[in-house]
């Protein structure tokens, strides 16, 4: 619960931050090139594979099939 003693939501989350260290070693899974980190949409971007692998709670979750395709 919040100081207003609501539990938070998913609206009123504050985006995780991903510790510069792991973005530093992790790669995509299909193509093993760098990832960018995307704070607003709490993903891991692969230009190379064209997706976007989404963070939750903290924790990258690197399975492409769980990845958003991207353009």
């Amino acid at each position: 619960m919040d100081d207003t003693g609501e539990k938070p939501t998913e609206t009123t989350r504050e985006p995780t931050q991903i510790d510069p260290r792991l973005l530093e070693i992790l790669v995509c899974p299909l193509t093993k090139s760098t990832l960018e980190y995307d704070s607003a949409r709490q993903e891991l971007i692969s230009r190379s594979a064209h997706l976007a692998y989404p963070i939750r709670d903290g924790i990258p979750i690197m399975l492409p099939e769980e990845a958003r395709r991207i353009e």
